[in-house]
């Protein structure tokens, strides 16, 4: 009994409180076989002095520990431990105990995914938060609190709030040419949530994909979690290629406003061509349009999905690049007969997005704020694309970009043989510098980078710009 002050001084944590620190205690060391079964424990007025504290902690803790059965207080003869030690049974080492094959690959770092983009280099391409009206959405929320506060603390609707599902439906038929009403809107977490979605609805095991080569890492990721068979398909200037003799799929996966990560727009030539290979393999294609908005040289075309008349497109639209990451706000427009389906596994896999934020979200576009912010982002991230091409032109020659038309990223094509040399000295000097041969998963393969520039102030961008291309002349010095 002596090594209880020793114990309780040993595992005291200041964030709780007395009494639930000498539980923790008494209640481990009884677990351990430091109080074996039928020992008798100290008074409570001898272990307050002992340990310090008041006999009313101690008679809290033991009748605690009383209650959850660890001990036995008979009135007259003191506190007396209920418990065998309870020892754990050895077990043979298992390389990832409890998981699926799927999710020891996944441990095990198989799956290729995004990570987090953090600090000031050309893995930025996310929007800016310094130019979001932080201020304006502050007001908007709090309005939205004070008139409806019992309602957003509610559970909600799986299919998405009203109000933005037709804010959103408005905005597409306006802006991007989809054909929706509200009832065919799904509003979610991430884009990579409905495409998850579309993978564990569309698709069995064993069936077989299109994906475009280079493509989205975090597609193939939600791929490969269904067991899909991922068949890459080309991409060159105009887009997706679909042409000459290809498994046939189930579902096909694309970016056609603006491709991920080489940057080109699906020419309305293959987009009648891909939707004909849909209809022709009686296939669902599914249209992540993850940055449509920010078009800036020409007027985009379409969404696939407005082209679509047999009800085969599914379209995948996000917030988080025209408004901020962390809103958390997606949707899905689908064809109607997908509906009921995707709305139930949507309740299955999370319930509903946030309330309130989803109220916020539509009062902002309603109000006109969300169009001022994006004819004011579209200019600046323009102004920025047009400073990264010249920088890139005056001090990286070496540099070829392949297309910059759209987005907050632009690829770039490097002289072959030198993406893994160059790659490793600059992003050993922080400049963040993503290999084109990373998203690729056939051969050929470019070489290259994508530089994202959207985050990026002005100074900021000449100062990555003209490091790069210093550290470029000393490589190329060097290999000379």
């Amino acid at each position: 009994m002596s090594a209880l002050p020793t114990l309780f001084a040993n595992q005291q944590q200041n964030d709780l409180p007395l009494h639930e620190q000498l539980v923790r205690t008494l209640r481990g060391a009884i677990l351990a076989g430091h109080l074996p079964q039928h020992s008798r424990l100290p008074a409570s007025r001898m272990l307050a002095k002992d340990l310090g504290i008041s006999r009313s902690t101690v008679e809290l803790a033991y009748g605690r520990l009383e209650a959850e059965g660890y001990l036995v207080r008979k009135v007259g003869a003191g506190s007396f431990v209920a418990l065998a030690a309870v020892r754990p049974v050895p077990r043979p080492p298992q390389s990832a105990a409890g998981l699926s094959r799927r999710g020891q690959e996944m441990a095990a770092g198989g799956a290729c995914h995004d990570a987090p983009e953090v600090g000031v280099s050309f893995a930025s391409s996310q929007p800016d938060p310094r130019i979001f009206p932080q201020a304006l959405w502050g007001r908007v929320m709090q309005q939205q609190w004070r008139q409806g506060a019992s309602d957003w603390m509610n559970y909600g609707d799986p299919q998405g709030l009203a109000e933005l599902r037709a804010a959103i439906s408005s905005y597409l038929v306006q802006s991007r040419g989809v054909q929706c009403e509200p009832d065919q809107i799904l509003i979610l977490t991430s884009s990579q949530q409905g495409i998850l979605l579309a993978t564990q609805l569309l698709i069995d095991a064993g069936d077989t994909v299109w994906v475009e080569d280079p493509g989205y890492p975090g597609a193939r990721t939600a791929l490969e979690s269904a067991a899909a068979r991922i068949h890459p398909v080309p991409v060159d200037e105009e887009g997706l290629n679909p042409a000459g003799e290809r498994p046939r799929p189930s579902l096909i996966y694309c970016t056609p406003a603006h491709q991920y990560p080489l940057g080109v727009p699906m020419t309305l030539a293959r987009r009648m061509a891909l939707l004909h290979e849909a209809e022709r393999h009686g296939a669902w294609i599914l249209e992540d349009d993850y940055d449509g908005e920010y078009q800036y040289d020409q007027r985009p075309l379409p969404a696939l999905q407005g082209l679509d008349n047999q009800g085969r497109v599914i379209y995948v639209g996000t917030f988080s690049k025209v408004l901020f990451g962390s809103l958390r706000l997606a949707y899905l427009v689908l064809p109607r007969p997908l509906m009921e389906a995707f709305s139930r596994a949507r309740a299955a896999f999370d319930g509903h997005s946030n309330q309130l934020q989803q109220a916020v979200t539509a009062d902002f576009i309603r109000a006109g704020h969300f169009a001022t912010h994006l004819r004011q982002s579209r200019l600046l991230y323009q102004s920025r694309r047009d400073l990264l091409l010249a920088e890139l032109a005056e001090h990286c020659p070496q540099l070829t970009p392949i297309h910059s038309g759209a987005g907050l990223q632009c690829a770039v094509l490097l002289p072959p043989g030198g993406e893994a040399r160059w790659t490793q000295a600059a992003n050993a000097l922080g400049l963040g510098l993503r290999p084109l041969s990373q998203f690729y998963l056939g051969e050929p393969r470019l070489e290259g980078w994508l530089l994202g520039f959207g985050s990026l102030d002005n100074q900021t961008l000449r100062q990555l710009c003209r490091r790069l291309g210093a550290l470029m002349r000393i490589e190329a010095s060097i290999s000379g």
